[in-house]
């Protein structure tokens, strides 16, 4: 029984041990394909990082290329502007040493006249002092030959002197009132001429059209689209012509209607960048930059404002300012119209001693009817008074506006001033109704004219036209011939060509005497 028993014991521990032991080598063999299986994970991971990297490597190459070809570009541009102001300031550095120098001779011979001038009030005190003592001398002299005190003599000389001034003072007077009359005239017109050249302004350009560059040929076919669906729909939209030409890389835009053609020109700069051209995208800009330009209209209004001091104006009457930025009359801007006729009413308003501001803004606002004049019926001025009415201007104000084209009679000074100025801006050179070819020509035509009399040297029109320096040759022509040589030149003038204002003509006839000392 015992002997039994120690053979199941046996038994027993002999399976346990064979248990444990088939369990260690199926363990063994699960850790060495888990330790491969790792091991292969592990190359597959360092095989994708390497790939990672390189990936990294080249794409970091690539923006670092772009990165330092962007930054040439900007700083190529930033070294020309170095270098253009470096050209500028060198330049003004040899100006200021050219005025130093100049400054440094005037103060020498400013010294040497002062000199001068010490010693000439010596000698002046000293003849002022023999000069009183003369006077003494002379006084008790006639004091003993006539007889009378000082006071005597000094009342009868006052009544004489009285009695002369009265009978001749109703003459002096009426001498007077005769020459204020007839210098009344010229005395104006030299306050206008002194302030159109205190006024320097731009000159009109007469254009219709608008020229965009395209980045390329190709751009033209999408421009127009298939079957011409995007020309069309962006002439429907803009209301502007778009011509496409075989002018290479070049269209041009077509209206007389200066802010259409600005919406079309910034739209269609929009749609080029952009790359989307189509009938939709079209309509979805052109309502974009239409919105744009209206507040660019309020902003040119205010800047106008600003620029003569008139602030506190109705944000309505800024804003049709605005819109004359996109207006023209007989080919000049209305609203560089209306601020160069402000600055001229105000410096006429400064030679009068008047108010300046109100005499501004009232020239400022004397076309403002033309910003609504195809809106509403009726004159021009008549609309601009009334809206200047209806946003609060004072009543000078709205006189001078209607009162401008003689709709209504001028009845004071500021709407008188306000004429004058409108007269002045529309009628000087290159403002309108003269184009800058016919302007240059006219001024070819009159020193050809000049040049055509015998005995002329040279002929030079100067002053914008209003002033021919004619030299003749002094061999040829004599001082006398010269006066007559003006005079015949004045007539042909008057009789060949049409000109605004006067032509002063001068004729010149220098003599030169020219030896050599040996």
């Amino acid at each position: 029984m015992i002997g039994l028993l120690f053979s199941v014991l046996a038994g027993l521990v002999g399976g346990v041990a064979l248990g444990f032991a088939l369990k260690a080598v199926l363990g063994r063999r699960q850790l060495d394909s888990a330790e491969l299986k790792s091991k292969q994970v592990i190359e597959e991971a360092a095989r994708q990082a390497e790939a990672v990297r390189k990936q990294a490597q080249v794409e970091a190459k690539d923006v670092l290329h772009s990165v330092r070809q962007e930054f040439e570009e900007k700083t190529k541009g930033r070294r020309d502007e170095l270098s253009q102001q470096e050209r500028r300031l060198h330049q003004r550095e040899e100006s200021l040493d050219r005025k130093i120098e100049a400054l440094d001779r005037k103060d020498k011979e400013l010294a040497d006249r002062l000199r001068q001038f010490a010693a000439r009030e010596q000698g002046l005190k000293a003849k002022e002092d023999d000069l009183d003592r003369v006077i003494a001398e002379e006084k008790e002299k006639l004091k003993a030959v006539s007889g009378l005190s000082v006071e005597e003599a000094k009342q009868r000389l006052v009544a004489q002197v009285e009695q002369e001034c009265r009978s001749e003072s109703g003459m002096v007077i009426k001498r007077i009132e005769e020459e204020t009359q007839r210098d009344a005239q010229a005395i104006a017109k030299k306050i206008i001429v002194d302030t159109m050249q205190r006024c320097a302004s731009e000159f009109t350009v007469e254009t219709t059209t608008s020229t965009i560059h395209l980045p390329s040929e190709e751009m033209k076919g999408r421009i127009i689209g298939r079957e011409g669906r995007n020309i069309k729909a962006f002439e429907l939209a803009t209301g502007v012509d778009l011509i496409v030409d075989d002018t290479p890389d070049v269209v041009t835009l077509s209206s007389f209607d200066v802010m259409r053609r600005e919406v079309a020109r910034i739209s269609l700069q929009r749609l080029m960048s952009d790359g989307r051209i189509h009938p939709a995208r079209i309509e979805e800009i052109v309502e974009r930059v239409k919105r744009e330009v209206e507040q660019v209209v309020v902003q040119e209004g205010e800047k106008a404002i600003q620029e003569l001091g008139l602030q506190g104006m109705h944000p309505e009457l800024v804003k049709l300012l605005g819109r004359l930025k996109f207006r023209t009359s007989y080919g000049q801007n209305v609203l560089m119209h209306l601020k160069e006729s402000a600055h001229l009413c105000g410096m006429l308003a400064a030679e009068l001693g008047l108010n300046q501001r109100l005499a501004k803004r009232c020239a400022l606002l004397h076309d403002i009817g033309k910003a609504v004049s195809h809106e509403v019926e009726g004159p021009h001025a008549l609309i601009g008074a009334e809206l200047a009415k209806r946003y609060g201007e004072v009543p000078e104000v709205v006189h001078s506006i209607e009162a401008h084209h003689e709709d209504v009679v001028a009845s004071n000074i500021y709407a008188v001033l306000t004429i004058a100025a409108d007269s002045i801006s529309g009628s000087r050179p290159g403002a309108r109704g003269d184009t800058l070819e016919a302007y240059v020509k006219r001024l070819h035509t009159l020193e050809t004219i000049c040049d055509s009399f015998a005995g002329v040297e040279k002929a030079y029109a100067i002053q914008a036209g209003r002033e021919v320096r004619v030299i003749v040759q002094p061999e040829r022509v004599t001082d006398l011939e010269a006066i007559s040589l003006a005079r015949e030149m004045k007539k042909k003038v008057e009789g060949s060509i049409e000109f605004p204002g006067q032509i002063k003509i001068t004729v010149v006839r220098e003599t030169r005497a020219v030896e050599y000392a040996r």
